[in-house]
This record gives C-alpha cells, structure tokens and sequence, in this order.
C-alpha cells in the first residue's frame, strides 16, 4: 500500500497541520491509512509530543451531530483516523485517494507490533473485570519484548476523586508512551479530551472494541466484509440487544444527511456539527 508520510509538528494550535482531511458531514477525520497513522503516532512519541487519537466511524460522526462536547473532543484530537468504509468513501469522493480504513484492533495490533522493536510502552484503561489483564497477556505472548507497564478496569461510572487520583498516581509511577481506551464511543473520546492535560503519558488512542476482539470475546469480521462497509452487520449478529438501536437511528440518519449533501440540498462545513 503507498502512502505519502506528512508526519510535521508545526504549530501550536495544530500538531499536524500538514495531513490532508476529509469532511464528513462537518467532522473532520484525517484522510490517512493504516501504516500512515502509526508512523504519525510513532513520531509524536519520539518528540514527545501529546495528544490523543479518536477512531471515528458512522456512529462517532452522527453522535457528534448530537453531542457538541464529543464535537469538540474530535475538533481537538491529535489525529482522527477513519474506522469505517463510509468515513473513506466520502474521503475519497473529496479526492483523497489515499486514504484507508483504520479499524481501531489493527491499529492496535501494528503499533504493538512495531513497539516490540522500539521499546514504546503500553497502559491498558478499559474493558470489563480482568479483560485488560487477560489482553496484556495476549499481547505480551503475541509479540515478544513489548512492554505493558500497567493496566485498569475502570467502573461503569464517572471515577470518583479518590479514584481518579489513583489512576493518576499509578501513572505517573510506569510513564507509558500509549494510553490503550477501550470504552466505546463517545465515552472514550469525552475520557481522553478530558484527561489527556491530566494524565500522564505521551499518547491517548481510543479502540472500542478492541479489547474484546484481541481477547476473543468479539469475533472480527472476514476481510471481505470490512472492505464492503458491513461490518456493522456482522457485529450486529453479535450483539443484537445492544447494537440494533445504534445501527438503525446512525445508519438511516448518515445516508439521509448524505444524500442532501451529495444532491447538493445540503452543505456541511467543517466546524458545523448542525
């Protein structure tokens, strides 16, 4: 796959000013592909420079219509990368066409992969009781020599002050290069918008699902049906009970907003989550 790396660190307001965005729907996501994405995070970790990355599909794109709070945090990422075939093909259609789909697990999996050889470390935030544990173990066997320095399961609930400050604590003692959260959309873009000035580490990604896929909770989806943009189909067999509202308000709404832009009855402009 080519890519043309940008990798700068410019300006204060915009650490990297250079990378080509895609407009979707208002929300601005980064017109990159995977090994594109890792060498940008690979190059804030050795300048030491902090941010947070957001992973953003359909339902991060359309919550953001509704939540003005989740439309800053994406406006103020570091990197918005698109995790989801309809975030490219509208990326495309704009002339981008470079960009890919970065599923949040995959990027997950190249940059523990790299870390094996540079020595970038990991803190896992996230998952249900003992699934953090359970992926630093499957990391640490999947890829020999990456270093996990730490994990926590947080409740499914606002961290209280005292656990806040214990979280805190914890890592300021193992100083991890990448803060791992696997909350779920918007919950882990709200988390690390709010926290990233707070916490200490270089560099927040968010990845959902990931936790569960790497540990084998969740069943990743055959190629094919990533690349023909149903994999929410497939995760929808999975977790029927939970996903059916999302999929079926999200997935009418963006096509129905697609189509007025497309047909010209509508314009989003970056900055108009409206």
């Amino acid at each position: 796959m080519s890519y043309e790396p940008q990798v700068a660190f410019q300006t204060k307001n915009s650490p990297l000013p250079d990378l080509p965005l895609a407009n979707v729907l208002g929300v601005g996501i980064h017109a990159v592909n995977l090994p594109w994405a890792a060498d940008i995070i690979d190059a804030a970790i050795e300048k030491k420079k902090k941010g947070y990355v957001c992973v953003t599909s359909v339902h991060g794109v359309m919550e953001a219509h509704r939540n003005p709070e989740l439309y800053r945090a994406l406006a103020s990422a570091m990197l918005v990368v698109p995790d989801g075939m309809p975030t490219v093909w509208v990326g495309r259609s704009q002339g981008h066409h470079l960009m890919r789909r970065v599923f949040g697990p995959d990027l997950m999996l190249e940059l523990c992969r790299r870390s094996a050889k540079n020595g970038c470390t990991h803190f896992l935030y996230g998952g249900k009781p003992h699934v953090a544990e359970e992926l630093a173990a499957t990391l640490t066997q999947r890829f020999p020599g990456i270093k996990v320095v730490g994990t926590y399961t947080p409740p499914f609930r606002p961290l209280t002050q005292v656990e806040q400050a214990a979280l805190k604590h914890q890592l300021e003692c193992v100083d991890p290069d990448i803060l791992w959260v696997g909350l779920s959309t918007p919950k882990q873009e709200l988390f690390m918008a709010r926290n990233i000035c707070q916490l200490n580490c270089r560099v927040m990604v968010g990845v959902g699902a990931a936790f569960d896929i790497h540990t084998g909770r969740l069943n990743d989806s055959p190629n094919w049906v990533k690349e023909a943009g149903l994999q929410w189909l497939h995760r929808l067999c999975q977790e029927p009970s939970r996903l059916w509202k999302r999929y079926l308000i999200n997935n009418s709404q963006f096509l129905a907003r697609l189509t007025l832009q497309f047909l010209g009855l509508k314009s989003y402009e970056l900055g108009d989550s409206g």
